[in-house]
Formats: structure tokens, C-alpha cells, sequence
């Protein structure tokens, strides 16, 4: 049984969540993503995944959803979820800081008619801005 499996049988929102970070975190390894941090906390929030693909550092959410009564997994992230990333990414590069580019990244996961989960990368979802 796959973690795709697992992720819609996670009872609660947090274990979902969880389980979808840990789908993204594969999918984009197996396409030439390197992880380099994962449920980054700090005063400006929370950053799912921070990855390098290739010079650029991006700064990955993931959003999962069971079914597209709300649209899709993409949709979930707004205007305040940007600034809210925006914010912890600004910290994040304060403390690590980086020479290279940097971008926002959103990955859905969104289940499928047939069980099965469609999975979307949206590379470079959102501007970073200059002053977060």
C-alpha cells in the first residue's frame, strides 16, 4: 500500500497534512528536488517543505484535498496563506541565507474519481516579494 493510500485514510487534518508532505517530499525527489528542510516553524509562520531544484531555493506548500467540493488542493492558497509564507520565508533566509534565487512553490494533491490522487506542481506559484 502506497503513502497516497495512507493519506486518505488519515483521520485528522494534521495526520493528512503530515502524510501529503511526506507524497510531495517523494514526488519531487524522484523528480530531481533535493529536500532541505521540512516543517520549517518560526515567527512568520510555517514553510511544508523548503527544496533546492538545481541553484534555486523554493519554498514548497502543500495542500491536499479529498475531494474538489472546494476546488482544488491549489486553490487553499490565498492571499493572507501567501503573506503568512512570504513572512516565514523572509525569517528563514535571515537565519540561512542563500546567494541564489529563490521562489514559492505549491504541490496539490487532489484525489481522483478512481481512488487514485492527481498530483500538481505549481513552480514559481506566487512573486517573492521584496519586503515581506
Amino acid at each position: 500500500m502506497s503513502r497516497l493510500d495512507d493519506l486518505g485514510r488519515a483521520p485528522h487534518t494534521r495526520a493528512r497534512g503530515g502524510a501529503g508532505e511526506q507524497v510531495a517530499e517523494e514526488w519531487l525527489t524522484a523528480r530531481g528536488f533535493r529536500i532541505v528542510e521540512r516543517n520549517v516553524r518560526n515567527h512568520g509562520g510555517e514553510i511544508d517543505l523548503v527544496a533546492r531544484e538545481g541553484d534555486t531555493l523554493c519554498f514548497v506548500e502543500v495542500k491536499a484535498r479529498l475531494s474538489d467540493r472546494f476546488g482544488p488542493a491549489i486553490a487553499a492558497v490565498g492571499i493572507a496563506k501567501q503573506r503568512r509564507l512570504a513572512r516565514a520565508a523572509a525569517l528563514y533566509l535571515v537565519a540561512h541565507p542563500w546567494p541564489g534565487p529563490c521562489r514559492f512553490d505549491v504541490l496539490g494533491l487532489d484525489r481522483r474519481a478512481d481512488g487514485g490522487w492527481e498530483v500538481t506542481l505549481v513552480r514559481d506559484a506566487f512573486p517573492v516579494p521584496t519586503s515581506a
